[in-house]
């Protein structure tokens, strides 16, 4: 079985290393040798490392390389729309079988991956696009298959995860937290893609259009970042029982009689210290799997860095080796339900709102009187002297209130109309709550 390797870097240098170290097991798994035909990089002279490679199978040239007759599987680590999805689709529709990482891909236009591996007649496999080294995908798209999923929860992104870890175990705010994963290597000198929920929302749309056998992209996910985040929302939670974490949410749910739809979204939320992915620390990776017959499953393990996602990728390179040779091909993919994408609004959820009020009498008659209107019911209410004062005196007091569940629509109207009564000074913070609080 002869690889093209498209890319050479962290993940790229990592999967060459086990080729080399482990070649006798890998072939003896495969039933064939695993070679490297080439390897496409951006710039041949880059220092590399002591690779275990000859040099002279570096080539600038990608699509040349895919084209080659001798080569049996592609494995795309580069990342990134384009070239990459020019290249993989003209390997799948040659025929070729393809092992990629490449998560903003998959979301961005896997359906048109989906497609050039039908076309072809060559498998496609990812699991290293989402949870690293976590065997994930697979159990979803094979060990899963004869049950019906309904919910998956998790903590996809480890950069995220370090800093709301690093804020509740320290109270730091979020600026001092990311400093902090920026020097320890969590963090890239932009974080945009993490802070901001891109990376985790790339992944929930794999995960989701897996789950529910349906076609979902980056752009159905509805994506909050953990930015707005503050020390002062993380000790409110702590006073709460709960903690903060970044969630990727896929759920179906009924949409009519006879027929069902699904809600996507990543933000930060709320769960109790008793849910298991409160306890997910430092930059590790968890995912929540919820279904009719199988129950409650946990997958836990690293879901970054170079030898964690290596691992994934050659998992991969020994499937579809093996399928090659026996000349057949795995499941293609399952979108036969097409269910439809909710819009954020009518997702189901709960709202943590933290109010400065008036401290008078009144106050909580009129603030009620809003979440009656958008029929929001509310499940418990707390309130303290802002500053510590005695309250009642006139001044300033919070008010913290947890809603009962609602449609994120009606939620997020009781919160605009709050922000115009004369009785409150500020809303402070919303945060959603999530795991039966």
């Amino acid at each position: 079985m002869r690889l093209a390797m498209l890319g050479c870097g962290t993940v790229g240098a990592e999967v060459v290393r086990l080729l080399h170290e482990q070649s006798a097991d890998l072939a003896a798994r495969i039933g064939a040798p695993l070679e490297i035909a080439g390897i496409a990089v951006r710039r041949i002279g880059r220092d590399r490392g002591a690779l275990p490679v000859d040099p002279a199978l570096f080539t600038t040239d990608a699509l040349g390389l895919i084209k080659r007759d001798d080569v049996d599987v592609v494995v795309e680590v580069v990342g990134g729309i384009e070239p990459a999805r020019s290249w993989l689709v003209e390997a799948l529709r040659a025929g070729k079988s393809v092992v990629t990482a490449n998560k903003a891909l998959l979301a961005e236009d896997g359906g048109a991956l989906h497609d050039a591996a039908a076309e072809g007649g060559g498998d496609l496999y990812y699991e290293a696009s989402v949870a690293g080294a976590i065997p994930l995908l697979r159990p979803l798209r094979e060990s899963l298959h004869g049950d019906r999923i309904t919910r998956v929860t998790g903590i996809v992104n480890g950069t995220t995860n370090f800093i709301l870890s690093a804020m509740h175990a320290t109270g730091a705010g979020f600026a001092e937290a990311l400093e902090e994963a920026t020097e320890l290597g969590y963090a890239e000198a932009d974080p945009t893609a993490d802070v901001e929920g891109f990376d985790a929302a790339a992944k929930a749309a794999i995960l989701a259009s897996l789950a529910f056998h349906t076609r979902v992209g980056a752009a159905d996910v509805h994506r909050e970042g953990i930015t707005e985040v503050t020390a002062a929302d993380v000790a409110s939670a702590k006073a709460m029982g709960c903690t903060i974490k970044l969630l990727c949410i896929a759920a179906r749910s009924a949409d009519g009689p006879g027929r069902e739809a699904v809600s996507v979204r990543v933000h930060p939320a709320m769960i109790p210290l008793t849910h298991p992915l409160a306890s997910v620390g430092d930059a590790f990776n968890a995912v929540f799997v919820e279904a009719d017959a199988a129950g409650q499953l946990m997958f836990y393990g690293r879901g970054a860095g170079g030898a964690p996602t290596a691992s994934a990728v050659l998992g991969d390179v020994v499937a579809v080796a093996r399928n090659r040779l026996a000349g057949v091909r795995a499941a293609s993919e399952s979108a036969y339900a097409d269910l439809r994408v909710r819009p954020m609004g009518e997702a189901l959820t709960r709202y943590h709102i933290s109010l400065d009020v008036a401290d008078r009498p009144g106050v909580l008659e009129a603030v009620a009187g809003v979440f009656a209107r958008h029929h929001v019911s509310i499940a418990t209410v707390r309130q303290a002297p802002a500053g510590g004062g005695t309250g009642g005196d006139g001044g300033d007091a919070i008010l913290v209130i947890v809603t009962h569940v609602a449609p994120d629509a009606a939620l997020a109207a009781t919160v605009r109309e709050l922000h115009g009564l004369d009785i409150v000074r500020s809303v402070a913070s919303v945060l959603r709550v999530e795991g039966g609080i």
